[in-house]
């Protein structure tokens, strides 16, 4: 698959940076999420990455890959740069024989955290991008489908569930923010990409997300879904306050005589509808978990 300009160009200037800081440290470059899904929108989407080292950056490595990712972000802010910094042992042994690693948010490098999310090592495994070293095919990258349906089932109640109870919750910040089109899209197409995990056993981009709900929920749910992806494809929402003040704009006529953008009379009806979609897939997915032979 061939890189999107913004992404080539990303990862080129990202591998100068690096190699002009410390040359020989990264061995590895791949790429996953929304590139490597096929899904990648040039406004709002991040650039997810996995990059492999010899042994975890400490000292003067981590001093080096800050520099770096300073450099990077001063010259491309958007889109940025997100994630781990991994050894090649890393790959085999999983999240589970996994400790401590640097990441980068939102072009930040940040300290290191654990990356425990099998996710990551699954969509490299099938979907991973090489920018640099061996093709993921040819690397020895764990995979383990009880323990990524078993991450599945339980992140379905520790982030969706509770972020969805907070969004419902009168008079709570999540409520006003659950009116953005970014959360329409952030909930609706998050759930479903967990159950279609557990229902399929791979990983899918939001957009494979929305086509598996209209494949498999009845049709009760398809205007939240096709808002969804509707909202997706225009590639305009982001988390933030003017993202929220442009997305209710959404609601009013462009111009006498046309009609709003939103397929909903309201914001808050259209939040009605992401909670109580949202509170069906995670049932929905809950009993596919359920259902799994052991």
């Amino acid at each position: 698959m061939r890189l999107p300009g913004p992404v080539d160009d990303l990862v080129a200037a990202y591998l100068r940076a690096v190699d002009a800081e410390a040359e020989g440290l990264i061995e590895g470059l791949y790429l996953e999420g929304s590139v490597a899904l096929g899904d990648f929108r040039p406004y709002t989407s991040d650039v997810d990455f996995v990059a492999v080292t010899a042994a975890p950056p400490e000292g003067p490595a981590l001093a080096a890959l800050e520099r770096a990712h300073a450099r990077l972000r001063a010259r491309t802010p958007r889109p940025s740069l997100d994630g781990v910094y991994l050894t090649w042992n890393d790959l085999r042994d999983g999240p589970a024989g996994t400790g401590p690693r640097p990441h980068s948010h939102e072009g930040h490098l940040q300290g290191a955290t654990i990356p425990d999310n099998p996710v990551l090592w699954h969509t490299l495994a099938r979907h991973g991008m090489a920018c640099r070293g061996p093709e993921p095919a040819g690397l020895d990258v764990w995979h383990d489908k009880h323990a990524l349906a078993a991450w599945v089932d339980t992140n379905l109640d520790r982030y969706w569930r509770r972020l969805c109870d907070r969004a419902a919750r009168p008079f709570s910040l999540w409520r006003t923010a659950v009116l953005s089109p970014y959360a329409t899209v952030w909930i609706v197409t998050g759930v479903v990409r967990l159950h279609y995990t557990l229902a399929t056993g791979d990983i899918t981009s939001k957009e494979g997300a929305g086509r598996h709900a209209l494949e498999t929920f009845p049709e009760r749910w398809h205007r939240v879904v096709e808002e969804a992806l509707r909202i997706r494809r225009a590639d305009q929402a982001r988390p933030t306050a003017a993202g929220l003040v442009t997305g209710l704009a959404e609601f009013l006529p462009l111009r006498p005589g046309r009609e709003r953008r939103s397929r909903y009379p309201t914001p808050q009806a259209r939040r009605r509808d992401v909670l109580a979609f949202a509170d069906m897939v995670i049932a929905e997915a809950h009993r596919l978990y359920g259902e799994r032979p052991s």
